[in-house]
C-alpha cells in the first residue's frame, strides 16, 4: 500500500473511533457445519501460520527482489497439492485449487513485498536483510493467503468451483499487478470475482470497507497554454477556474480531521459529510518552456463521475474565454490506481461476514476518507468485480498499533486467525452462489 503521512494519521483516527469493538476471541456461534470446519482447521494450523509469518518478517524482500518469499510460497502451495505457477510478472506465484466440480471461480490476492527501513523492529523480530522491513503488513497478507489456501484445500471435497491464490510482487512500487497481467495472468486464470485485504490500525477482530471508493480518488491535473506575453493573466485565470471547482467551503467542518470520528457526520454515519466532495490543493506548480506554460495542482474526490467531468468542463470554460486560442490541453498528467469496490459484491460480502461472525466484527463505512491511497489491486478490479477489505491488526490494550509505513508498525498476530477464518468462510459462501 502506498500512503501519505496524512492518510496514516486519518486511518489511525478511525481506529480510535472503533476502540469499542471487542477483540476477536472465542468463535461466534454459527449454525453451519462447514464454517465450524473452517474454524477448526484454522485453529489446527494457527501456530504454524505464526511461524510462517515470523519467517517472512525476518527475511523481508523489496519490490522486484522477492525471490526467497516466492520460493516459500511455492513450496507451501505445492505441499497442499495445488497446481502452482511461478515467475509471473517477476516473482509472482499463482496457486490453483480445483475441486473438479463445476462452479464459480474466485480469486484471492495477497501482496508479498517489503519496504526500505533502517530503523529497529519494535516487535523483536529483527530483519536479517539489512535496510529492509515488513512495515506495511504484507507478511501478514501473505500468511493469511496461505492460511486460506490450507483451509480450503482441506475442505476441497465439500466445495465446488475453483479458487485462485494470487501472490503478487512489487505492490509498493505499483508495478506488480500490471506486470502479472502483462505476463499472461488472465490467460492462466479466469476468475468471476476477486478479493484482497490490507492491514489497518483498527482493533484486531474488525473488518471494514465500503462500496466503490474507499479512499478519495487522487489525480494531478495539468492545464497547458501556448507561451505568450499574457502568461500571468492566463495563470491567474486558470487558478481561479481550478479553485472554483472545489465544492467544500473553506470554513467547513470537513477540514477538521476530528470530525472523521463524529457519530453524526463522521465516516461511520449514514449522514456523513465525507461524500460527494471535490477538493483542490491550494499549491499550484507552474512550469514554463520556450513554447508553453502549464499549471498543475492535485484534485481529490469521493466521486469518480465528478472527477471524470472536470476536464471537459474546464475545456469548455477556457474555450469560452479570451484565452481559448492559447489553450493546448487539459489532462490528468499523473494518477495512481484507485481501489474501487464493486457495489453489489461489497454489500453481499459484508452482510455475509456479519451473518457468520457477527455485526460487531464488521463495519460498513459510509464516508470516503479525504486523502489519496494507492494499491495496484485496482488494476485487477478494472478487469474483475472485486472487493478490498481493511483488516484490524492493532491491540490497543497491549500498545500494539498496526500503522502501515510507520516506524513503530506492529501487529497482533491473532489477526491472522481472524483473517483466515473470516475470508475462508466468505469464499465458501461465494462459491455456493
Amino acid at each position: 500500500m502506498t500512503s501519505s503521512n496524512k492518510l496514516l494519521k486519518i486511518v489511525f483516527s478511525i481506529s480510535v473511533l472503533l476502540l469499542t469493538i471487542p477483540m476477536f476471541g472465542q468463535h461466534a456461534v454459527i449454525d453451519s457445519t462447514l464454517h465450524k470446519k473452517v474454524q477448526q482447521r484454522t485453529d489446527q494450523i494457527f501456530d504454524s501460520l505464526v511461524k510462517i509469518r515470523r519467517d517472512f518478517h525476518t527475511y523481508p524482500e523489496l519490490s522486484d527482489q522477492e525471490k526467497r518469499t516466492s520460493q516459500q510460497i511455492t513450496a507451501y502451495l505445492t505441499s497442499l497439492g495445488m497446481e502452482v505457477h511461478t515467475n509471473l510478472g517477476g516473482y509472482g506465484v499463482v496457486g490453483i485449487l480445483k475441486t473438479n466440480k463445476k462452479g464459480k471461480r474466485i480469486a484471492w490476492r495477497a501482496d508479498i513485498d517489503a519496504l526500505s527501513s533502517n530503523l529497529p523492529d519494535v516487535e523483536g523480530l529483527q530483519s536479517r536483510n539489512e535496510g529492509v522491513r515488513h512495515i506495511c503488513g504484507h507478511d501478514i497478507h501473505t500468511t493469511i493467503g496461505l492460511g486460506i489456501a490450507n483451509v480450503l484445500a482441506s475442505l476441497k471435497d465439500n466445495l465446488k468451483g475453483t479458487i485462485y491464490f494470487i501472490f503478487q510482487p512489487s505492490e509498493e512500487n505499483l508495478k506488480g499487478a500490471k506486470a502479472m497481467i502483462d505476463d499472461g495472468l488472465f490467460k492462466l486464470i479466469d476468475p468471476d470475482e476477486i478479493y484482497a485485504l490490507h492491514i489497518a490500525p483498527m482493533q484486531v477482530g474488525l473488518i471494514a470497507t465500503r462500496p466503490e471508493l474507499l479512499f478519495a480518488e487522487h489525480k494531478t491535473i495539468k492545464v497547458s497554454y501556448k507561451n505568450s506575453s499574457e502568461n500571468q493573466l492566463v495563470i491567474a485565470h486558470t487558478k481561479k477556474l481550478l479553485s472554483g471547482i472545489q465544492n467544500i467551503e473553506p470554513d467547513s467542518e470537513f477540514w477538521d480531521n476530528r470530525n472523521l470520528l463524529d457519530p453524526t457526520i463522521g465516516l461511520g454515519s449514514p449522514k456523513t459529510i465525507y461524500k460527494d466532495y471535490l477538493t483542490v490543493n491550494k499549491k499550484f506548480t507552474i512550469a514554463e518552456t520556450d513554447d508553453q506554460i502549464s499549471i498543475r495542482t492535485i484534485l481529490n474526490s469521493s466521486n469518480r463521475k465528478k472527477m471524470e467531468s472536470i476536464i471537459p468542463m474546464l475545456k469548455q470554460d477556457i474555450n469560452s474565454s479570451k484565452y481559448a486560442e492559447k489553450l493546448i490541453e487539459v489532462v490528468y498528467s499523473s494518477e495512481y490506481p484507485t481501489v474501487f469496490n464493486n457495489k453489489e459484491l461489497t454489500s453481499k460480502t459484508l452482510n455475509k461476514l456479519s451473518d457468520i461472525y457477527g455485526n460487531r466484527h464488521v463495519n460498513h463505512l459510509y464516508g470516503v476518507v479525504p486523502d489519496g491511497r494507492s494499491d495496484d489491486f485496482a488494476y485487477f478490479q478494472k478487469r474483475i468485480p472485486g472487493v478490498y477489505f481493511l483488516l484490524g491488526g492493532s491491540n490497543f490494550e497491549k500498545g500494539i498499533i498496526s500503522m502501515p509505513h510507520s516506524a513503530n508498525f506492529a501487529v497482533d498476530e491473532n489477526c491472522i486467525k481472524f483473517g483466515v477464518n473470516a475470508f475462508s468462510s466468505l469464499i465458501v459462501e461465494r462459491l455456493k452462489n
